[in-house]
């Protein structure tokens, strides 16, 4: 069998030879007498085991993973834990118990992250991480399981713990152990774990951020609809920490979120989605972006569609009054600007509005000419055919519209480059090139009786 494709009821069904363990003193006579009670019983004995002394199970279960070895105990053992805690999550607490206090409950699973099986490692993560949750908030800053600090051994701290399992899910992310549920239980894991203010920040630090855009995007089945569900999730959790939402901004999550939403016929996927553009709105230049990758169209159709979600009406609500007030804070040159800068020309109204070229032309001058110098970059560097024609056009826009603008766009030496254009396989780019050296060559007195 195949390790990477064991089951938790394949792996107890084994028989595990508890008594040669105690002959060799790898457990203790106690040990014995709690595994041969519990092992191999029903599901409600054994709960009833666990709610009168749940501590001496997990200090068995914990003392075997550091003490033992071999491979089919150890998967065995955390079988057992796995099945213990889906059966009652709270249970996760009783790590956490006082009686376990000189207990380092954390290493055996940290330690199994990195040395197991696929099987081995995904139950000591997905244990791990239900361990950290359920511990007792106020003793952060302790030692893990709240142990006393003249205890015999000393533990694990909870730093050290996030840390080092925020390193083994980025690792997974990057390289995953197993080809198809690597990612998946990596990402599930986080989406529990960046509740935690510390994880968040190690995520950052450990440049996990740019791990999770790749995932953003369109899904069919249900399993690839769950990674992305969970995908989002974490960024979301990701756009309450400053940090974070910094580095969202340098990649183009943006716009692979507004692909998501635009397709998503999930509610739970456009729910986290929208919470996520929300909270995202406010922040830096996010809204200008948003408004360039039109959003607010976006929010109309979604809004027109029957979703049953409060918090999914709630935030639609939200998002579209604040881009509505940013959209009247944006000015028509703040909006025209964004769109040069970001390199996202498109036939917006403005490049063919006579009123926003009068009453802006002067704003081109700022910076020494920065939008005229980024728009014959675009020139030289696109490979996007509207995008061309767009700047063709806007640059005979400047020259009809600006006193000298035939002589500073000439000083630019934007001649040389516009009419390489007349040549575009492209239709509209030839077209719009034409008029540039046209309006170019003539002049803004003549140029006005040349329309595009």
């Amino acid at each position: 069998m195949d390790h990477a494709e064991l089951t938790t009821e394949q792996v107890l069904k084994r028989d595990i030879p508890w008594e040669t363990y105690m002959t060799t003193k790898l457990i203790s006579g106690t040990g014995l007498q709690l595994l041969r009670r519990y092992d191999n019983r029903s599901e409600s004995h054994r709960a009833q085991l666990l709610d009168d002394d749940g501590p001496s199970y997990v200090r068995v279960f914990v003392s075997i993973l550091r003490d033992i070895y071999k491979e089919e105990t150890v998967e065995y053992v955390l079988a057992l834990i796995d099945e213990m805690l889906t059966a009652n999550p709270k249970r996760a607490r009783l790590f956490h118990d006082k009686s376990l206090a000189s207990e380092d409950t954390y290493e055996p699973f940290l330690r199994l992250l990195w040395k197991g099986n696929w099987f081995i490692q995904e139950k000591s993560c997905k244990i791990l991480a239900s361990i950290v949750s359920a511990r007792p908030k106020p003793q952060d800053r302790f030692f893990a399981n709240g142990e006393a600090s003249n205890s015999k051994s000393k533990s694990t701290t909870i730093d050290d713990v996030l840390k080092l399992l925020v390193e083994w899910l980025c690792a997974q992310l990057k390289k995953p152990s197993h080809p198809s549920r690597g990612v998946p239980v990596a990402i599930n894991c986080l989406a529990a774990l960046l509740k935690e203010p510390m994880v968040r920040s190690s995520f950052v630090q450990a440049d996990g951020v740019k791990l999770l855009t790749p995932l953003i995007s369109p899904a069919s089945t249900q399993q690839s609809i769950q990674l992305l569900y969970e995908t989002c999730l974490c960024v979301w959790l990701l756009s309450y920490y400053e940090p974070a939402v910094e580095y969202l901004a340098t990649t183009r999550t943006l716009p692979r979120l507004i692909d998501v939403v635009k397709s998503s016929t999930k509610e739970k996927v456009v729910r986290v989605v929208v919470l996520i553009l929300r909270n995202l709105l406010p922040k830096g230049n996010f809204a200008a972006q948003m408004i360039d990758l039109g959003l607010p169209q976006v929010v109309q159709s979604l809004k027109a569609q029957a979703w049953s979600d409060e918090d999914l009406l709630e935030g639609l609500n939200q998002l579209e009054e604040g881009l509505k007030d940013n959209i009247k804070r944006l000015s028509s040159f703040d909006k025209y600007k964004q769109e040069v800068l970001l390199g996202h020309l498109d036939w917006s109204p403005m490049h063919k509005d006579p009123l926003f070229w009068r009453d802006n032309i002067t704003n081109f001058e700022e910076n020494d000419f920065q939008i005229l110098r980024v728009l014959l970059t675009i020139l030289d560097t696109s490979s996007d055919p509207r995008a061309l024609a767009v700047a063709c056009f806007d640059l005979s826009q400047f020259i009809q519209y600006h006193p000298a603008g035939r002589v500073i766009v000439t000083d630019l030496k934007a001649k040389e480059r516009v009419m390489k254009l007349m040549n575009h396989e492209n239709t509209e780019v030839t077209k719009t090139a034409l008029l540039c050296i046209q309006r170019l060559f003539l002049g803004a007195k003549y140029a006005s009786f040349l329309q595009a």
